[in-house]
């Protein structure tokens, strides 16, 4: 079994995060998003993994290297232009010989991968879908599924008197190779409109795997993106490890730092500071009396003396003025510079 990550967006929805880090590897609990992925495919004994890529790959390369560092082996293919989900996993053919996990990259669950292939194999099939339910189901595409899990099929974004499920693709995908041979050469296709009702136009063995109590959420918008690190710093995401909660860093007696929080290696806290519920990436420098609560700040950044920052993210080497109040839906890019007693904030 091998794995493609489709890792090539540009991640609009999370700009001005994503205007210098590409979405694959914006920081989760201060580790590269793609780690999480890649940790689910080794639990699964799958370690040939390639990543499909376009924006700003180097950076990717750069930081994950031929995989070696996490116990598998990765193998990059580029698209000079967009080629869509199944387009890239076309692209990536060559390196394709046998059955192959197909994951979109900015997902992160708590699936229990080898379950979905377990169930793939025992029906023979095809290809195989991961769905997840949802709450509100008008605002998604949903998957229809025969009794014996067959895919019957797709109503994107249907009328509340359409709706007769609550399972929606959830971006994970089991695939036999010969599905490539169903895919056009050269073009932008995708597996939602193109292929998927492809396959069941041929009548091909195509499932569906619903899994029981899996934790699923897309970081691609900043609210979901602060979402996640609240759930995994609450210990909601079963089976998903962020590792150690405190590296080695400087920190006043008179300083607060909750047992949620998670900070790295080379922070300074000075006295008087507060850092609840929080992320604080490496070398993050926070004032005297200055707090932190429910928030993400990356590397670099220094918050001013009695500046609050509150429900919000903060992108790599900012700078907060003293006194500011940097309030919930802040989302600051790399290298932003607030002036002392700036007010910011709004809805996420």
């Amino acid at each position: 079994m091998q794995a493609l990550i489709l890792a090539g967006g540009k991640g609009t929805r999370l700009r001005p995060l994503t205007v210098y880090t590409p979405k694959p590897v914006v920081p989760i609990c201060n580790r590269s998003f793609l780690l999480y992925q890649i940790d689910t495919l080794r639990r699964a004994g799958i370690t040939d993994i390639t990543l499909s890529l376009s924006y700003q790959p180097y950076k990717i390369e750069q930081q994950l290297g031929d995989g070696s560092e996490y116990g598998v082996k990765i193998n990059y293919t580029v698209e000079t232009l967009p080629m869509g989900t199944a387009g890239a996993y076309k692209f990536a053919e060559d390196l394709i010989r046998e059955p192959t996990v197909v994951f979109n990259g900015d997902i992160l669950t708590s699936l229990d991968l080898e379950a979905v292939i377990r169930e793939h194999n025992e029906r023979r099939a095809t290809a195989t879908i991961v769905l997840a339910p949802v709450e509100n189901p008008s605002a998604y595409g949903l998957v229809e599924t025969e009794a014996d899990g067959r895919v019957r099929r797709f109503l994107e974004k249907p009328k509340a008197d359409q709706i007769s499920v609550n399972t929606i693709n959830a971006g994970t995908y089991v695939l036999d190779p010969r599905v490539l041979d169903f895919i056009p050469a050269g073009e932008n296709y995708s597996f939602e409109y193109g292929l998927f009702p492809d396959l069941l136009r041929r009548g091909e063995s195509f499932f569906a795997h619903v899994p029981r109590d899996t934790y699923w959420i897309d970081i691609g918008t900043p609210t979901r993106y602060l979402q996640v690190h609240h759930d995994l710093l609450a210990g909601r995401v079963r089976g998903v490890e962020i590792g150690g909660r405190r590296g080695e860093f400087d920190a006043a007696t008179a300083a607060e730092i909750d047992d949620l929080s998670l900070v790295a290696d080379g922070c300074t806290i000075k006295p008087g500071a507060q850092v609840l519920n929080s992320v604080l990436g490496e070398g993050c420098h926070i004032e005297e009396k200055a707090s932190v609560f429910n928030s993400v700040i990356w590397p670099h950044t220094r918050v001013g003396a009695g500046a609050q920052v509150s429900n919000a993210i903060i992108g790599r080497g900012c700078h907060v003025g003293r006194a500011s109040q940097v309030g919930a839906g802040a989302v600051l890019g790399d290298k932003t510079s607030l002036t002392d007693y700036t007010q910011t904030g709004g809805a996420l």
